[in-house]
């Protein structure tokens, strides 16, 4: 494992709360600023998606491979609750156990640091699957920042925090696969549709995200670290319901 630096596990205290530091000094620890709620020192925040990481990089079959998440085990990820809770647990549906959201009016995440290099493993497979999805919204506006489902990507600058750079892979509710849009409430992060409406609904379904690109395309630059992971049931601005679950997340170099 010491050859893996890029990938290296912050060590914290696996299921702590996490708590928002009320200025923008906190530097890293408001690298998540903005992801859901708000400008920089206004509104709600998604601020330290920052904690322990329970995977760990390994070589297998000549391809490396960085897990995230593994059967829906989050011991070691953090929550952040912005409305009410959306309930997280471990379940299984059809043979496969992953990681069960449960939203009614309500706006919580979980997430963990990483330090994922992508020029090491820039290929993000995961699979998710949504039951209950939200009736159709308008999601480029404030009153419609809801989705059944949604995986972050975030990208902070070394330097300057306030240039960190976010991408959303989201279960629109009605815009149509493919479709990218800047999140309504922070221009940094980039919002992606991978799914839409009820179209699979009911369903695992399998993704696969070639990051790297992905990060260059919607913001004109090469990133070459993701520095954390967050996955997000909400449907608090909608005041609607959603079920989704979430299955293993993984880095990979191919």
């Amino acid at each position: 494992m010491g050859a893996a630096t890029a990938h290296s596990p912050v060590p914290r205290g696996p299921g702590r709360s996490s708590q928002v530091p009320k200025g923008v000094a906190a530097g890293l620890h408001a690298h998540m600023t903005d992801l859901k709620r708000g400008e920089f020192g206004k509104g709600r925040r998604i601020a330290c998606i920052l904690t322990s990481v329970l995977a760990a990089a390994a070589m297998t079959a000549g391809a490396e491979t960085f897990a995230i998440l593994q059967d829906g085990d989050i011991s070691a990820w953090q929550e952040k609750r912005f409305h009410g809770r959306t309930v997280y647990t471990t379940a299984g549906v059809d043979g496969r156990t992953g990681l069960r959201a449960d939203s009614e009016a309500s706006a919580s995440g979980l997430f963990l640091r990483v330090r994922v290099d992508l020029e090491r493993t820039p290929i993000l497979r995961w699979s998710w699957r949504v039951e209950a999805p939200l009736n159709p919204i308008d999601e480029r506006t404030r009153g419609g920042d809801d989705y059944s489902a949604r995986l972050y990507l975030v990208s902070r600058h070394p330097l300057a925090f306030w240039r960190t750079k976010a991408v959303n892979y989201v279960w629109s509710s009605s815009l149509p696969k493919g479709e990218t849009w800047p999140n309504a409430y922070a221009g940094s992060v980039r919002m992606v549709a991978l799914r839409s409406g009820r179209e699979d609904v009911g369903t695992w379904v399998e993704e696969r995200r070639d990051v790297r690109t992905d990060f260059l395309r919607l913001f004109g630059k090469r990133t070459r670290y993701v520095d954390a992971v967050a996955v997000m049931t909400d449907t608090d601005d909608s005041g609607g319901s959603a079920v989704a679950h979430y299955g293993d997340i993984q880095f990979t170099s191919e």
